[in-house]
Parts: structure tokens; sequence; C-alpha cells
């Protein structure tokens, strides 16, 4: 199992102190945590991409480029690329030449994101979203395919032969599937023979298993073979000493940024007994000391059924920066090591 970290490097206020970090000090911290985690030993590093005043990941490619120069092995993700509000071409090209900057370390996860922002953004309709991400991800494959592209589309002019360039150091750029919980998403990604990286934000994780079964059976009867059907999870988590001053730590930042979004969809305020339960056994949130993770991970792989890849959503929230490079500290030394040697991998 693969274990990393995804960042929408959040910018939200302190709940304490009600300032919000200098944009220059925000990416400055990430950076330096990409960097680390590359040092522990972690596989994997996602930034988002949102579009949106709390969120400083609209252009992710840049990010994990800055962090490319400062990195040997950790491989370099989006989590999620916006496909849906995007330029295929574009995409391909940016993150090829991530690739080329990494040496072969670059991967996508395309996905349609769970805020709407982009689509008035960038001129389009979100009555549109999901035919918007069908077409897109086909052209995509294309262009990953071959260097001249033969296409056309309702969304994007057409293609009619042109070269798309650089090509990556990777022969085939890993591409993912990013979806949340329509049976559908699951369907077509085990269809498509494409890794899946199902985002779990809530909840208890068994759930999502009749899901992940239904994307292996989709891509068993189209003729794929089991290792290419990769099923990745996006899961809040976090790592204290103590599993109380983890729990505490990650709180009240995470409740004010689930409260500030339930303001726009109409859920109900956050509360810190729905939190502690979500944490609990069988909850969706990796949070506490290293033990208590690393036992909650593995009932996670059994309950679904064996995952590929795990990416901890640990800076959703605004957290001091002293306490997030100790969370990846204790990750990559202690949880990822007793991972692996549990799996025997």
């Amino acid at each position: 199992m693969q274990i990393g970290i995804d960042s929408f490097a959040a910018a939200i206020k302190d709940p304490e102190t009600g300032t919000t970090i200098e944009p220059t000090v925000r990416l400055r911290n990430l950076l330096e945590e990409i960097e680390l985690a590359d040092q522990v030993g972690l596989d994997i590093f996602g930034i988002g991409e949102h579009h949106r005043e709390e969120f400083m990941d609209s252009a992710p490619t840049i990010i994990l480029a800055a962090a490319a120069s400062r990195t040997k092995n950790i491989r370099l993700s989006s989590a999620v690329t916006v496909l849906s509000a995007a330029d295929p071409v574009r995409v391909f090209q940016e993150f090829a030449t991530l690739d080329l900057i990494s040496n072969g370390r670059a991967e996508i996860v395309a996905g349609r994101g769970s805020f709407t922002e982009a689509y008035p953004l960038f001129g389009l309709h979100l009555e549109d979203y999901d035919d918007l991400f069908t077409e897109k991800l086909d052209l995509l494959l294309k262009i990953r395919a071959s260097n001249n592209v033969n296409w056309s589309g309702k969304h994007r002019p057409s293609l009619y032969g042109q070269g798309i360039y650089p090509r990556p150091v990777q022969k085939e750029l890993p591409i993912w599937i990013g979806v949340g919980g329509t049976p559908q998403s699951f369907a077509r990604a085990g269809y498509m023979g494409l890794p899946l990286m199902v985002a779990i934000i809530g909840g208890q994780q068994h759930r999502f298993r009749p899901l992940v079964d239904l994307y292996r059976d989709a891509g068993k009867r189209a003729g794929h073979a089991p290792e290419k059907l990769k099923v990745g999870l996006h899961m809040f988590g976090f790592l204290g000493d103590t599993t109380q001053q983890a729990a505490d730590d990650f709180y009240p930042s995470y409740a004010t940024m689930f409260t500030q979004i339930g303001k726009e969809r109409g859920w109900a305020p956050t509360t810190r007994e729905q939190f502690d339960f979500t944490r609990g056994p069988k909850g969706a949130y990796l949070i506490g000391d290293a033990d208590a993770v690393v036992e909650k991970v593995l009932y996670t792989n059994e309950a679904l059924g064996g995952i590929d890849r795990l990416d901890f959503q640990m800076t959703a929230a605004t957290l001091p920066h002293a306490k997030m490079m100790h969370a990846i500290e204790l990750l990559g030394n202690k949880v990822a090591p007793a991972v692996r040697k549990e799996l025997g991998v």
C-alpha cells in the first residue's frame, strides 16, 4: 500500500486568533511539508484544485513543479484536477512538463470537483457537468496514447492531427479517476480500466465496499487485468503524540472550515460529537496517535477488500506549521513502516 498526503493549501482564518496566514508564508510552509514527506519516505503528495478564497491551490502544477526541485523520490499528483473545467491539451502539457522536471514522478487524478466555482469562472455551464467530464476525459486519454490526435467534441474545438508536446518521461502518464459516491462514476472507471481514487470525507468507510466491488466487477467484465484496477482513498487524517492531542489540534480549524462550507450547502453546523464519532473505531477519520492510526488504516484496507493507496488529507484546515510537520514525521516514520510490515510489502 502506498501512503501519502493530499493538501488543499488551506488559508482559513485561525479560529483562536482570527488571523489568516500570509500567502507567501503558507506556500513556503507547504513546500517544506512536501520536502519533509519525501525525506521520511512517504510515497505520494497530492495538491488539490479550488478557485476559492480559503484555498491557495488554483494552480496545482506550479506548486508541484516547485516541489519537484526540492524532492527526490515522492510522487507528485493532483488531488483532483477539475478536468470538466479545464482544457485537456493544457492539462497534459502541464503534467508532462512536471514529469520531465521530476524525472518521471507526475500523476493526474482527474475529477469533476466538489465545488462549482470553476464552471462560471471559465465560462462553462453547470448543467453540462457530467458531459464535460466524459468528453474531456476521452480527449485526455487520446492525448496520452498518441503524439498526434484527431478528435472532435461539443465543448472544445476539434483537433486534426496536431502534435501535442512535450511528452512525459513515463511511457504512460498515470491518470486516476477521482470519484465521490455515485455508482455510475465507479462503474465508468472500472469499465475504462483506470485506477480509482475515492474521496471519503465522512461517515463510515465500509459503506463504500459495494461501490468498490462495483468498480472491480465492471473492470473484470470489460476484460481488464486485476492489477490495473487499483483503488486509492482520500481521507481526513492527522497525527499527534496522543490520540486526544491529535483530535484537539485538528478539530477547531476543521469545524471552522466545514461550518463555513455547510452554510453554502445547507448543512447543519459541525459539532464535536459528530467529529468524535467519525474518528471512532469504524469512522472514516484517521486521527490519533501512530498506533491508533495504524489500526484504523489496516481496518480500512480490510473493510474495502484491499487498497493500493491511502492519501491523508491533513491540510484542508489551517494548522500550526510545527504541528503539521510533526504529524508528517509520525506518518512517515511510524505509521507507514508499521502498515507495510503488517501487509508484507
